[in-house]
């Protein structure tokens, strides 16, 4: 009696039964795989972010389709600060990025119409494009040591067909931490001028380049060459997720752009998601951003470093390269595929990581992990980790 979107297998693999047992036994995980930032010890000022949502002007309502003003335009000024001026008319408002995919997907797609995704990426997308009936089509992203993580641009070119609507970008990508190059969004904005596509832009880790990261950490925000939907959220701008804001910039010929804006404007308007009380702070708790990222950044880069000293000496796995986000990968390089070691790391030392199958990578020999883990449990984890390749 339920829609064929719902669809999915719901039994549980082999770790999380792992998991299941160790906890029903009493028995503490060092979780290296925490990505909800307000668990992970950091502060967030309580006095400044209780009094952004205590103004009286949360008690009027005043719907707006694409949100109120003052809380676009600190979206607009975030963007400023990114060296991009974009309108203040093609920023929407929406509860989450989640939701701003579904709303773009209904933009864009007929049931059956194809978006491409990278992969290896967030597992997410499947289940967002099977809730609004449409396919998604994986284009694979590989690795060199010398170059980094490379999009492959030919694949995508050949898995474009007359049904395909969008192709997606995250940049930076998670969990690889790779930015899109800019000779890749160019070759890519080219296609989708070309072919009548849009590009899709995840920019949620934008803020959270590595030290050493080129200026290929640039934001699509305003690209004038096609169609491009720029999304981001506080849920990492701000390491708020329970505020649920996320917002779409939609930039592009003119004519497109406004013909998409006002599309946007008519979907955004049948369900008027985003509350009042977290437009009403966004002003405020944007421009206390710095605090709250400065003290990530912190603890990327001090982990980032114990991971690397880590495996240094090893031969058995080695440390792929990150130019932003939140997490690291690590290549093994010992024949035990990543299910097997991340069951074993569970069994036999209580340290959970992910394998690189939760992302769908090519190999099954990577091994993701958490850089907002307190640092006290990254350590313990990855000495345990560590202790098993040698």
């Amino acid at each position: 009696m339920f829609s064929s979107r719902l669809s999915w297998n719901p039994s549980t693999n082999r770790i999380t039964r792992i998991i299941e047992a160790l906890r029903q036994s009493g028995i503490e995980l060092v979780d290296l795989t925490g990505t909800n930032p307000t668990t992970a010890g950091f502060d967030y000022d309580p006095a400044t972010v209780c009094r952004a949502i205590s103004s009286p002007a949360i008690l009027e309502y005043h719907p707006s389709p694409r949100g109120l003003i003052p809380a676009r335009q600190a979206v607009v000024d975030y963007y400023r600060h990114h060296g991009k001026a974009v309108d203040l008319e093609t920023v929407f408002l929406t509860a989450s990025t989640s939701e701003s995919y579904a709303c773009i997907f209904k933009l864009l797609c007929d049931p059956g119409d194809t978006i491409l995704a990278p992969r290896p990426s967030y597992p997410l997308f499947d289940f967002l494009a099977g809730l609004e009936s449409i396919h998604l089509e994986a284009y694979r992203m590989g690795y060199q040591p010398d170059t980094g993580w490379q999009i492959d641009l030919e694949q995508i070119k050949s898995l474009t067909t007359p049904r395909t609507r969008a192709i997606i970008l995250v940049n930076p990508n998670n969990p690889t931490g790779s930015y899109v190059r800019p000779h890749e969004r160019d070759q890519l904005t080219r296609w989708c001028r070309d072919h009548d596509l849009a590009l899709i832009v995840d920019e949620v880790f934008l803020d959270y380049a590595a030290a050493e990261t080129p200026l290929s950490a640039l934001s699509a925000a305003g690209n004038s060459g096609a169609l491009t939907f720029t999304l981001s959220g506080i849920s990492k701008v701000l390491g708020l997720p329970q505020f649920k804001l996320g917002w779409i910039q939609v930039s592009g010929p003119k004519p497109i752009c406004e013909s998409a804006c006002n599309n946007l404007e008519m979907i955004s308007d049948t369900y008027l998601s985003a509350s009042t009380p977290v437009q009403v702070a966004l002003p405020d708790l944007m421009a206390q951003r710095d605090f709250f990222q400065n003290q990530v950044i912190a603890r990327i880069e001090a982990n980032e470093r114990y991971l690397n000293a880590a495996c240094a000496g090893l031969t058995a796995g080695r440390m792929l390269q990150r130019e932003g986000g939140w997490t690291a990968v690590i290549a093994m390089q010992n024949g035990i595929s990543d299910e097997d070691m991340v069951c074993r790391l569970l069994e036999s030392d209580q340290v959970l990581v992910h394998p690189g199958y939760f992302y769908d990578f090519d190999e099954d020999d990577c091994l993701v992990i958490s850089l907002l883990t307190r640092p006290d449990r990254l350590t313990a984890g990855i000495d345990r980790l560590v202790s098993l390749f040698r």
